[in-house]
């Protein structure tokens, strides 16, 4: 069966594609000859044709390669083919004939067999024809380490190779010294790259060739196999074996203290989460392992291959002295191409600025545990580490019910919060000032946990700490039913105030306001601590099985189709209802 993908037809995709990227980019064109001609130029350079033109181009799914890479100070045009399938020789001459000026064209295009002939072919009709033509092939997969006549695999180092002789065109270089300065880059710069799912070429079956859990090392752009496949490992263990691989190949041995620029390559599907904690630890490897000077680093998708899942590093060596640096500010030269990132790439020291004064880490809180802690001070430790405990337990089991109607984590942030209030617990709670714990609950969680569960926790525990330091002589102790009763009471005023939420609404106030009532009832019976604990909990309980019939109107359920909220209670809800009976039965083995 096909994969899904958002496509009209599979052999309409890629002009379809073209279009939709020209429409949006007023200085770009095509030139006419739809479907077999596909080739996106500059407007201005057509118009001008006052520097060397620089035309690259292959099969499409490398997106942003390489129409993403036309414009100002990059390529003059791009020739696109269709899916991993090189332009013809007719397109890439009609691009050759439209974009070459007085100074000349240089073709820079990877290393495949198909580029090199169709790409190659042209450029003899043209020189034919009288026009100053010259190519440059880039090969720097480190993976083949014997290539034989093939010769090296081009990969996403191609396009440090088209940036640095865009910029040496754009400052009016020769046809000569454009080719010199790109070849001078293709002979130093080396990329490995790994897949954790291969691509799906459009309208076909997905791949199975990578069972679960496995990752496939030094593979092509178009999904050729790897040089290995193995179990997958940490993003820090990866890149040091891919580096370590870099560094030793064959040809592009690296040396301690050399200058580099790095490359971190989204091959297409990659999270940027993944790519931030990918490159982070390509530049601890390459500057505390390898002991290089990183001069750039470039992160984001390149040169892609459709919907891999995976990235590719490629280490380009810049020389010593003024030339190096003469490199590096070519790099740095603003471009008007989408595909390439205009920010600053140099690698500088993380920083690190002070929190202001007055912020959350400046409560006026004791933030330090009594040398001598009362009884109720370790009975309300025990509540607070009982809680904490059954919400770090039942992670995984609110996660899968939050898989069902919301984003998966509810389990996750709830637990993270719980760590960090087990962190703290024993060192920097006031545990004899009830009102100061509650407080301190507060901080932890607003210091660890984002997102709505965490702002919503915190202002109800802000909420509760107001209400006991109002309703306790100084805030300290002796809190019975009626001030925990109070206490939560405001709490949920206050989730209900800026959350938007009320009973009946599907979330943690379904299990929290049925508890409050309960602690209410139980203080205006004059039940004893225990049992009003017993009766909360198992409000608490109830309220939370009763979502399951509930319509969502807050939080992100209220998006959920009814049929799928049906039957399933809501994981907030279910949270509250588990750390009131932790706290229940933490009370009553502290009796």
């Amino acid at each position: 069966m096909a994969a899904q993908q958002m496509m009209n037809a599979s052999d309409k995709l890629v002009q379809e594609a073209v279009d939709g990227v020209l429409s949006h980019s007023a200085h770009l064109a095509r030139l006419d000859g739809y479907p077999d001609i596909k080739c996106i130029v500059d407007r201005e350079m057509v118009a001008k044709k006052s520097t060397v033109a620089i035309i690259s181009g292959g099969g499409s799914g490398h997106e942003p390669g390489y129409a993403g890479f036309v414009g100002h100070g990059m390529l003059a045009g791009a020739v696109a083919g269709e899916v991993f399938a090189s332009p013809s020789a007719e397109a890439v001459l009609a691009a050759i004939r439209t974009l070459t000026g007085p100074k000349g064209c240089l073709i820079i295009l990877m290393n495949y067999t198909g580029d090199r002939l169709h790409f190659g072919l042209a450029a003899e009709q043209a020189k034919a024809e009288g026009l100053k033509v010259e190519m440059v092939c880039v090969g720097e997969d480190v993976a083949i380490d014997s290539p034989g006549l093939a010769g090296r695999r081009g990969l996403a180092g191609t396009a440090l190779v088209l940036k640095v002789a865009g910029a040496t065109a754009a400052a009016g270089g020769t046809l000569a010294e454009v080719a010199a300065a790109a070849q001078a880059m293709a002979d130093n710069i080396a990329t490995l790259g790994v897949a954790l799912r291969v691509c799906t070429l459009p309208g076909k079956a997905a791949s199975d060739r990578l069972k679960d859990g496995e990752i496939e090392i030094g593979l092509g752009i178009h999904g050729e196999p790897g040089i290995e496949k193995t179990q997958g490992m940490s993003a820090r263990d990866l890149t040091q074996r891919m580096l370590n691989k870099i560094a030793s190949s064959s040809f592009f041995k690296l040396q301690e203290g050399e200058r580099v620029v790095l490359l971190v390559n989204n091959l297409g599907a990659s999270m940027a989460l993944e790519m931030g904690c990918v490159t982070q630890a390509a530049l601890t490897a390459l500057q505390h392992t390898h002991k290089v000077v990183v001069e750039r680093c470039l992160v984001g998708p390149f040169v892609t291959s459709l919907d891999m899942a995976g990235m590719s590093l490629t280490l380009m060596r810049v020389p010593p002295g003024a030339e190096g640096d003469a490199i590096l500010a070519k790099l740095d030269y603003p471009v008007n191409a989408a595909g390439w990132p205009n920010t600053n790439a140099k690698v500088v020291p993380i920083a690190i600025l002070p929190v202001p004064k007055g912020s959350s880490s400046s409560l006026d809180v004791a933030t330090h545990r009594p040398a001598s802690v009362s009884a109720e001070g370790l009975g309300l430790e025990a509540a607070i580490r009982a809680a904490s405990d059954a919400l770090i337990r039942d992670q995984e089991a609110l996660n899968a019910l939050d898989a069902k109607v919301g984003d998966g984590d509810c389990g996750d942030t709830v637990s993270h919060g719980a760590n960090a209030i087990l962190a703290e617990l024993g060192t920097t709670y006031p545990l004899n000032d009830v009102a100061g714990t509650v407080a301190a609950l507060a901080r932890s969680v607003r210091q660890a946990v984002g997102g709505t569960s965490g702002a919503l926790y915190d202002v109800a525990l802000t909420a509760a700490a107001a209400s006991l330091r109002e309703s306790l002589p100084g805030g300290a102790g002796g809190a019975g039913p009626a001030a925990w009763a109070g206490a939560l009471r405001a709490g949920a005023s206050a989730v209900s105030k800026y959350g938007g939420a009320r009973a009946g609404s599907r979330t943690m106030l379904d299990a929290l306001l049925p508890a409050v009532a309960a602690l209410e009832q139980a203080a205006a019976q004059g039940l004893n601590g225990v049992e009003a604990a017993e009766a909360a909990a198992a409000a608490a309980a109830a309220g939370a099985e009763a979502t399951k019939e509930m319509a969502a109107n807050a939080g992100r359920a209220s998006y959920v189709p009814a049929e799928v909220l049906r039957s399933v209670p809501d994981p907030g809800a279910m949270a509250v209802a588990a750390w009131m009976a932790a706290v229940a039965s933490s009370v009553k083995a502290s009796a």
